[in-house]
């Protein structure tokens, strides 16, 4: 299918016991609320369940849809909002998200949403995100799943995913500005109030405390040291030297009690300091980049920027907790 601009006329929505009201709200909003005298396309919308009765939302009231499965086997978009990861979900309805992808239809989910469509088999083999607090369930209970933790939305073939809640709109935004440009997602991201879009992706919102030590039989006294003085140059040769190892045996146990390098062990570290310094102090980027051990701005703006998604400045102006004394 061809989703140009006015390709995609029909939407439906399909909503099971435990839906969430702001996921499926998203949905409305975007494809089922009539703006046509404002000049916004409009689309045939409609709510279904799988039997067509009402279903019972997370927050306790009642919804009453106005359809069963039928309108998914002609619907050009089928939303998916996101609904509770621990329920089965019907045959019938995966039976018809898979005809609906088969014939080429695009199919979208909200934060857990996304396990409907992996019950069904649509991520098999698929790269796709949800909510970040999901996303190692989802990759354990759904292994053929390419899930990616940094990203707002995800984009593969027919089926598009997205992370959890606010990144429900953007993934909304992204399928109007597919289908009919950017001057209508934008002058609908204004009509809501919304960004138009995001830069970064989902990294930034997860929470990394500083972890403690893993569990390393033969390092753990080196790693609790590191962690303790990240501030200081660590070349292999000295670790080694610490732990009276050569250097390429050092690296083989290294990868082997921590699954990565050293490099990359001691960077992820140094990032989650800095995290924590931009949350809960006034110290300058220059500072924190000292005492995180990057050693200059440009060092920690670029390790930053690489795993969290967004600037150490960006970071702390969404994320800064407190004053510090």
């Amino acid at each position: 299918m061809d989703y140009a601009a006015g390709m995609v006329r029909t939407v439906a929505a399909v909503v099971l016991d435990g839906v969430s009201p702001f996921e499926l709200g998203i949905v409305c909003e975007v494809f089922g609320t009539d703006r046509r005298a404002d000049g916004f396309p409009a689309y045939e919308f409609t709510l279904c369940s799988p039997d067509g009765g009402q279903i019972r939302t997370s927050s306790g009231f009642h919804v009453s849809p106005g359809a069963d499965l039928g309108p998914l086997a002609t619907a050009d978009l089928i939303a998916v909002p996101a609904h509770p990861m621990d329920r089965p979900i019907p045959e019938a309805l995966g039976a018809a998200l898979r005809a609906a992808t088969a014939r080429g239809a695009y199919v979208v989910s909200l934060c857990s949403g996304a396990f409907v469509l992996a019950e069904a088999g649509l991520l098999d083999g698929r790269a796709c995100t949800t909510h970040w607090r999901y996303a190692d369930e989802l990759a354990r209970r759904f292994p053929l799943a390419r899930v990616q933790l940094n990203s707002l939305y995800v984009e593969d073939g027919p089926v598009l995913t997205s992370a959890g809640t606010a990144a429900g709109i953007d993934a909304c935004l992204h399928l109007v500005r597919r289908m009919h440009g950017s001057a209508v997602a934008t002058k609908l991201a204004r009509r809501m109030v919304v960004p138009p879009h995001r830069s970064g992706g989902q990294a930034q919102y997860v929470e990394h405390p500083v972890p403690e030590t893993p569990e390393a039989p033969t390092l753990e006294p080196l790693l609790t040291w590191l962690a303790a003085n990240l501030e200081r140059p660590a070349p292999v040769e000295e670790l080694a030297a610490r732990v009276h190892m050569a250097p390429r045996t050092f690296a083989r146990r290294f990868r082997a009690e921590t699954g990565t390098t050293p490099h990359e062990w001691i960077t992820g570290q140094r990032v989650l300091t800095a995290r924590a310094l931009l949350e809960d102090t006034d110290l300058g980027v220059d500072a924190i980049a000292v005492r995180a051990g990057f050693g200059d701005a440009a060092a920690l703006r670029h390790h930053f920027s690489r795993r969290v998604g967004a600037t150490p400045h960006a970071y702390r102006s969404m994320f800064r907790t407190k004053e510090s004394p």
